[in-house]
């Protein structure tokens, strides 16, 4: 079966899922000094981070329909938690037919456009590196989360929820290393069926090399083993012209690209 015939609902609630899951990694004392929030609504989940700019909601109208006043709600509950702006995440599928009016109403403007990828775990590709990948130990877990936020550059509360996954079942996080040096890493995130691959990070010295792909590879062998059918991905839509290597890897090795899904902005 191709990886058309994964559902919608599928490839969102995994990354759905694997969002929360990290949030809910954090110790209330440091969700509560950083001020994160999760809320679940309309089906799906809306995040929120006090101090920073990574409020997203994701996951609507996969379970109910999305209506302004869905949208109303979620914003509202933004704008009293202090956020400033928020990405709203919403399936192509799962828009209705007068979305353009509640954006209007709602002063939702059109953002970066990310690309939604799912594969069989069985018809993953092999990829090849001269660099060597494994699973991280509980006592490499820091350095792990640390290359993977500073790369992306994500704040330090990232950082401990990333940590902190390396002792939980669900999430399977592995490093490239170069000799002794971390140079790579990624987590694969299990729920059911189905398995994100996320937190994909290469340091910009050592890109080009086969890290990505070689990671790819080891976490759809871990997903087999954990009883998962899916890989699902997602990535940056690159500019016209411009190239995207991951989304390249991703589609090389056998993940199918299932729509672009773009962010809907709202600014205070």
């Amino acid at each position: 079966m191709s990886a058309e015939k994964i559902t919608t609902a599928l490839a969102e609630f995994v990354e759905l899922e694997a969002n929360a899951a990290i949030v809910a990694l954090l110790p209330a004392t440091d969700r509560e000094r950083y001020g994160f929030a999760v809320r679940r609504v309309g089906g799906g989940a809306s995040l929120a981070y006090r101090d920073g700019n990574l409020h997203k909601t994701l996951g609507l109208g996969l379970t109910e329909p999305v209506t302004g006043q869905l949208i109303g709600e979620v914003i509202d509950w933004h704008r009293e938690y202090g956020s400033t702006a928020l990405r709203i995440q919403i399936a192509p599928e799962a828009l209705p037919s007068n979305w353009d009016e509640i954006c209007a109403v709602h002063g939702l403007t059109a953002g970066r456009s990310t690309v939604k990828l799912a594969g069989e775990v069985d018809a993953i590709q092999p990829g090849t590196t001269d660099l060597r990948v494994a699973p991280i130990t509980p006592a490499q877990a820091g350095q792990w989360a640390s290359l993977t936020s500073d790369v992306f550059g994500m704040p330090e509360p990232f950082a401990k929820a990333a940590t902190a996954s390396a002792g939980q079942p669900d999430f399977h996080p592995y490093a490239a290393w170069d000799g002794d040096e971390m140079v790579a890493g990624a987590n694969l995130f299990v729920h059911g069926e189905a398995a994100s691959l996320n937190s994909d990070a290469t340091l910009e010295s050592h890109r080009g090399r086969g890290a990505h792909s070689a990671l790819i590879t080891v976490r759809a062998q871990a997903a087999a083993a954990a009883g998962c059918r899916w890989l699902v991905a997602e990535t940056s839509r690159p500019a016209p012209g411009d190239s995207n290597p991951s989304l390249n890897n991703m589609i090389r090795l056998g993940l199918t690209p299932l729509y672009d899904r773009q962010d809907w902005i709202w600014q205070a």
